[in-house]
């Protein structure tokens, strides 16, 4: 049956590994190793396999000559782009907030506006992010976007495991504290928020927090029924909504992703444990390879003698990605 990639939640592909994902779309399939429990899976990427790619970004710009022959080998597409602009101390190698925008504005010229969620996530509160400036930021920001994008998605800063040894080395070498709003401060924020993107033609969608029922924001869906069913207009499609955790609205997907990977080095990321771990996997990544990230235990090892396939519920990598998104600290 064919289904949704994501790529990834777990790191940024498009930013440091599309040579890799490139190679492996043109192979027809990748291996995606399940991090609770180590069994491998083979995936396909042949384009009938395949109901949507869904992209999760910082910076699509080394992708971005691609996109003309993932169209022409039949893939349907659209992205998540994250852009917030948070100061260095909190989003230490991330691209620019000028940078980014010009990279948005440019991929919504390729793909369409459509196709192209921004996310403004999380929201931090701190000394040097407080209300006042989410609220320029976010206006500042949605102006400069305006015409490229029609959704923002906003979730607020959630303490998991990882987050929160990272935010304890934040305050403990910088003197800076992080912290989720509070629920006043959400609604308040949310609410100014809706004002200013109805002004830019835009809608709040809010992910993994109870869309609050006096403002005109809706549940996000980031593996979106709708957004996919948009892809395939001639299709009747019936998709079975997998919540990874409370207030998450996502249809099922599979993630070939690799956690640790990712070098933006955002100190609230839940799929890092440091920047130094990423950049430690990072080196030994090879993008000939059919996996994104081969540990140790792996090296030498053919993965096509190894690899699983779906046989029923209970060795259904799907399933394997839901149950590693519920247990991600």
């Amino acid at each position: 049956m064919p289904a949704v990639i994501s790529v990834s939640r777990r790191t940024d592909i498009p930013a440091f590994y599309t040579e890799w994902f490139m190679n492996r779309v043109r192979a027809g399939f990748c291996h995606w190793m399940n991090p609770f429990g180590g069994r491998v899976y083979r995936v396909s990427l042949r384009p009938e396999d395949c109901l949507a790619l869904v992209f999760w970004t910082r910076n699509a710009r080394p992708l971005m000559p691609h996109v003309s022959e993932l169209r022409e080998r039949g893939f349907r597409f659209y992205f998540h782009f994250t852009l917030n602009g948070y100061p260095r101390e909190i989003d230490s190698h991330a691209p620019s907030a000028e940078a980014a925008v010009a990279t948005l504005r440019r991929l919504a010229g390729a793909v369409g506006a459509d196709l192209v969620m921004w996310r403004y996530d999380p929201v931090i509160f701190s000394a040097v992010t407080p209300m006042g400036y989410h609220l320029e930021r976010f206006d500042s920001l949605s102006a400069a976007l305006q015409g490229s994008t029609h959704r923002c998605y906003v979730s607020f800063l959630d303490p998991y495991g990882k987050t929160e040894r990272n935010l304890r080395r934040l305050k403990n070498e910088a003197g800076l504290e992080l912290r989720r709003p509070n629920p006043d401060e959400q609604h308040e924020l949310l609410a100014r928020f809706v004002d200013i993107a109805d002004a830019r033609n835009m809608t709040i969608h809010v992910c993994c927090d109870e869309a609050p029922p006096d403002i005109p924001v809706q549940q996000a869906h980031c593996t979106d029924a709708d957004v996919i069913r948009h892809l395939h207009p001639d299709s009747s499609l019936r998709l079975k909504s997998t919540p990874s955790r409370p207030g998450c609205g996502c249809v099922q997907a599979v993630d070939i992703g690799a956690y640790d990977t990712c070098t933006c080095g955002c100190v609230y990321c839940y799929a890092t444990n440091s920047r130094d771990a990423a950049l430690k996997r990072r080196a030994k990544h090879d993008p000939a390879d059919s996996i994104l990230w081969r540990p140790e235990t792996l090296r030498g090892v053919d993965l096509e003698n190894i690899e699983q396939r779906p046989r029923g519920p209970g060795d259904d990598p799907m399933r394997s990605a839901r149950e590693a998104a519920a247990h991600i600290p």
